[in-house]
């Protein structure tokens, strides 16, 4: 059984634990008969080699890893906020149970990862929105392109939520939801202008500070309509209607950093 799931970027702006995308980077996952766990590339060095492993875990929900050989190949940065555990999760789940209806697969993984928009999108590939244990592809593609903006750093999404606070105020409430239906029209109709009036947050990106996004906003570079914390971060995803350009300009001002260009997948794990 060989199979592979995307990389993801969750919120998109306004979509705070809704929407999240898949990109063209993925890993890869082969079950044989055997035994033992092998992990190649992004964290080769510090991923469980047992059963303990995250995949192997999401595996165990579905069917028995007993007698069976895990053997990954990880192309997506852990902890950058592109979805490497979801990743790992949908991984194990798919390979346990190949052709499962996908919100079956999804509330298996829900006991692993409370949060169900990366998962989603690495199921399904494309734009996603998760809500109340159910999941839709409302888009294939996007009408800007993705630049990542990688830095070194880390950051654990399960300590960054403990920065958000518990309540907002009700016009920065009113203002994200109205910008969240823009990222659904822009989204579904591909229409670049209505997705880029969605890429502002008041919900998750005010209180996760991140100096790459206020750079990159305050001085736009060539071809970029606008910018987004990927996840919980450190990551940030230049949107661009020249994505060359940007891709050029962005490596120009962070030199310290990984400037990735990255492509919508309209596929997923399933």
């Amino acid at each position: 059984m060989r199979v592979r799931a995307p990389a993801t970027s969750a919120n998109i702006g306004a979509g705070f634990d809704t929407a999240a995308v898949a990109f063209d980077l993925w890993n890869e996952l082969e079950v044989t008969d055997g035994e033992g766990v092998v992990v190649e590339g992004e964290g080769a060095s510090e991923l469980a080699g047992d059963e303990t492993n995250l995949a192997v875990r999401a595996y165990a929900l579905l069917a028995d890893p007993g007698g069976k050989r895990f053997s990954f190949v990880n192309r997506i940065p852990l902890e950058r906020g592109l979805g490497s555990s979801a990743a790992a999760i949908a991984l194990g789940l798919v390979a346990a149970a190949p052709g499962a209806p996908p919100e079956e697969l999804l509330a298996a993984g829900l006991t692993l990862e409370p949060h169900a928009d990366n998962l989603a999108a690495a199921l399904l590939g494309g734009l996603t929105l998760s809500w109340d244990g159910r999941i839709a592809r409302i888009a294939e593609t996007l009408p800007l392109a993705p630049v990542a903006v990688i830095p070194n750093e880390r950051t654990s999404t399960e300590s960054s939520r403990l920065t958000l606070p518990a309540t907002v105020p009700h016009a920065e409430a009113a203002a994200s939801a109205g910008r969240a239906a823009l990222l659904g029209a822009g989204a579904a109709s591909g229409d670049a202008r209505l997705f880029a009036a969605a890429l502002n947050d008041w919900l998750h990106e005010p209180y996760r500070p991140s100096t790459v996004l206020d750079e990159v906003r305050a001085l736009q570079p060539g071809g970029c309509a606008g910018a987004t914390l990927s996840g919980s971060g450190p990551t940030v995803i230049a949107w661009c209607a020249d994505p060359e350009r940007t891709a050029r300009e962005l490596s120009e001002r962070f030199p310290l950093h990984e400037v990735l260009r990255l492509e919508v997948t309209p596929r997923g794990a399933l």
